[in-house]
């Protein structure tokens, strides 16, 4: 099994990305804690820099390159939000970058990445963009791996620092799963800070990658299908497998219908503009309280904020999709 990664590499990582990203606000929403029924704190990183918490990772990675890895250029797969942190990070430090992306990517991600000065290669799916990505390593690019990589994820566990030193009284954490590694950073983290607090993963039906992991105990391929592009990794890795199986609960999963009601429903209560990959765990806060009951104090963070107005009318008008009615507590 790989080795974990501990609270002083996240510390570590704290320390080199100050500056260079926000700490960004950990607030109660008094909207949200009415809806479900219980407090809710929201951790916003869709304030943070290109509108994710992906800078975090990007950052301390690029940091710590060394002069020969700077000078061949760094290369990344994405489906979205992953490409424009690299971009930007990249643009920033006078770094020559390259973004792969699938075609469903959102195009303002896509031109994001360009604006800053990055070159960004589009392929038929997301299988196809992790190929290409293969083949540029191979010819001699810096790799800047969305998830598979321990500097990366120190640098996404900063969330979890942040959240448990700002937020002491939550019991419950929700955190979105793509390849999973901000959910093994945010997990390594708050469960070192704070060893009783119970952290789960959402996923969306066709990007559920990590699920599929645990039920056959290995990584193993998918085929992404669902609307949720930021959260369709083909596979997950051994190494954010090893920290969801230590550190967190239990991962459920969502219909991207569902995931789209919990934007809605996230825009209505909490007034953020929040992707499906942080609404999903609207729905899924739901299903965590049936299992823990009233006494939680659940915190949510929430990943990021980067879909268009019309992204979201033409997701409501295929789903149907309204906001969900509030919670009614059992017994």
């Amino acid at each position: 099994m790989p080795d974990l990664i501990s609270l002083d590499h996240i510390a570590a990582a704290a320390d080199r990305i100050a500056g260079h990203v926000l700490h960004t606000p950990t607030v109660p929403s008094p909207g949200l804690s009415a809806h479900l029924g219980v407090p809710v704190t929201c951790k916003l990183e869709l304030l943070q820099r290109t509108g994710s918490f992906k800078p975090r990772g990007a950052v301390h990675k690029l940091l710590g390159l060394t002069e020969a890895e700077s000078a061949a250029g760094v290369v990344a797969v994405s489906g979205g939000n992953h490409g424009v942190a690299v971009a930007d990070a990249a643009g920033t430090l006078g770094i020559a970058a390259t973004v792969v992306m699938p075609e469903a990517a959102p195009q303002r991600s896509v031109a994001a990445a360009r604006a800053a000065g990055t070159e960004v290669r589009l392929t038929p799916d997301m299988a196809g963009a992790f190929a290409l990505l293969d083949e540029l390593v191979a010819e001699g690019r810096t790799l800047v791996h969305p998830f598979d990589d321990p500097v990366v994820i120190a640098g996404q566990g900063t969330v979890g620092l942040e959240l448990a030193a700002d937020a002491p009284e939550v019991t419950d954490v929700l955190v979105s799963i793509g390849g999973g590694g901000l959910i093994a950073g945010v997990a390594a983290a708050v469960r070192a800070c704070r060893p009783d607090v119970r952290v789960w993963g959402v996923e969306t039906e066709g990007a559920d990658a990590m699920s599929r992991a645990l039920a056959a105990g290995a990584p193993v391929p998918t085929t992404p299908s669902s609307i949720v592009t930021t959260l369709s990794a083909p596979r997950v890795s051994e190494l954010t497998l090893a920290h969801v199986s230590a550190l967190v609960e239990d991962v459920i999963v969502v219909p991207d219908a569902d995931a789209v009601r919990g934007s809605l429903t996230v825009a209505e209560e909490a007034k953020v503009w929040a992707e499906p990959a942080a609404g999903c765990l609207v729905p899924a806060a739901h299903q965590v309280l049936e299992r823990v009951g009233s006494g939680a104090r659940l915190g949510f963070v929430l990943c990021g904020g980067n879909v268009t107005s019309t992204d979201v009318a033409d997701w409501v008008e295929r789903f149907g999709a309204t906001p969900f009615p509030a919670r009614v507590p059992v017994g």
